[in-house]
């Protein structure tokens, strides 16, 4: 079986493709490379690997490539952590949808006239920064605000295109939904605004641990610490995506790929100092926070375990035992 992952270079692209080929899936991978550059990998090179360098809007590529496959995981975006809703707000609104609506068109078409049987779709917890029900589950998309980001907005589109297009063209789908992915790979984006202090870079974890790694006696933290999120391994994500690509019971649904723990970032912060700094207490600084920094994004997890046998349990001691170790090895090559 072969499949075509858009975005395959991207931080949970990668995990995606690797996951896919210990599975015995043939892999095209399509990425252009805006966001890291040319990245190694440990699949670079496998025989059931063949990676297109190339911008996912071109319609002629995508037809070609896409025809000849039965599965289509769709994960190319601009995205970024929350620095990029407010430094992009326009362009991740206007270059994502450009993106999915060139993709749900080639999709729609290759089912129709080639092999292709679903597509995933890849959404985002961002659909339920309005929430104001915990812990939530996914038919509460129907009944929350919509949100209040371009980017949690544009990814709510992504899950409309899925469902229009089967609505009109019969076209089969899975929707994912991934929290808060840790993991490695994530290296200092090649268009980082050098002048930001806030955030080095867009994931909250690898932010942490190199603000921990280079700090005296404190660190600053976004807020008062008390946001609620759940940290969830990038290799459990991308089980749980590869799961919806043939498994019945994911065909035209959605779910929540997510670990069941919250954590709060302050409790985060204080794990990654004694981690890295046991002998020293423990101190942190409040600064601004960024207005669409969400309070609360505790999602539900049931209908994962119910209906696909899905359950992230990496805990998170066990991913920053993973990550913290390479990000300081990424820091001594310059990656940061």
């Amino acid at each position: 079986m072969k499949v075509l992952v858009t975005g395959s270079e991207g931080f949970i692209g990668g995990y995606i493709v690797k996951e896919l080929i210990n599975k015995g899936y043939e892999v095209v991978g399509i990425d252009n490379l805006s966001k890291y550059g040319k990245l190694v990998k440990s699949f670079s090179e496998d025989k059931n690997y063949k990676f297109i360098q190339n911008d996912v809007k071109d319609r002629d590529l995508l037809l070609e490539e896409m025809s000849d496959c039965e599965y289509l995981i769709a994960g190319a975006a601009m995205i970024g952590g929350i620095s990029y809703f407010h430094d992009y707000a326009y362009d991740l609104l206007s270059e994502n949808e450009k993106i999915i609506s060139t993709t749900t068109d080639i999709a729609i078409e290759c089912q129709k006239n080639h092999k292709l049987k679903r597509t995933v779709f890849l959404s985002s917890s961002m659909v339920f920064e309005s929430s104001d029900v915990f812990p939530t589950k996914e038919e509460d998309i129907n009944h929350i605000p919509p949100p209040i980001s371009s980017y949690g907005f544009q990814k709510l589109a992504v899950e409309y295109f899925a469902r229009a297009a089967k609505e009109q063209y019969g076209l089969e789908y899975s929707i994912a939904r991934p929290f808060n992915c840790v993991g490695i790979g994530e290296i200092k984006a090649i268009n980082s605004d050098e002048n930001s202090k806030k955030l080095t870079l867009s994931h909250v974890v690898p932010d942490l641990i190199l603000k921990t790694m280079m700090a005296d006696d404190s660190i600053e933290i976004l807020g008062n610490g008390n946001q609620i999120r759940h940290y969830t391994y990038g290799e459990d994500l991308a089980k749980g995506i590869v799961m919806l690509l043939d498994h019945e019971n994911a065909k035209n649904d959605d779910f929540n790929l997510s670990t069941s723990e919250s954590t709060s970032v302050l409790d985060l912060a204080e794990k990654i100092w004694k981690k890295l700094k046991p002998d020293k207490e423990f101190k942190y600084i409040s600064t601004d926070p960024y207005e669409y920094d969400v309070q609360k994004r505790i999602p539900s997890t049931e209908k994962a375990k119910n209906l696909l046998g899905f359950e992230a349990d990496t805990s998170l001691d066990e991913m920053l035992d993973i990550v913290i170790p390479w990000i300081k090895d990424a820091h001594t090559k310059g990656f940061y």
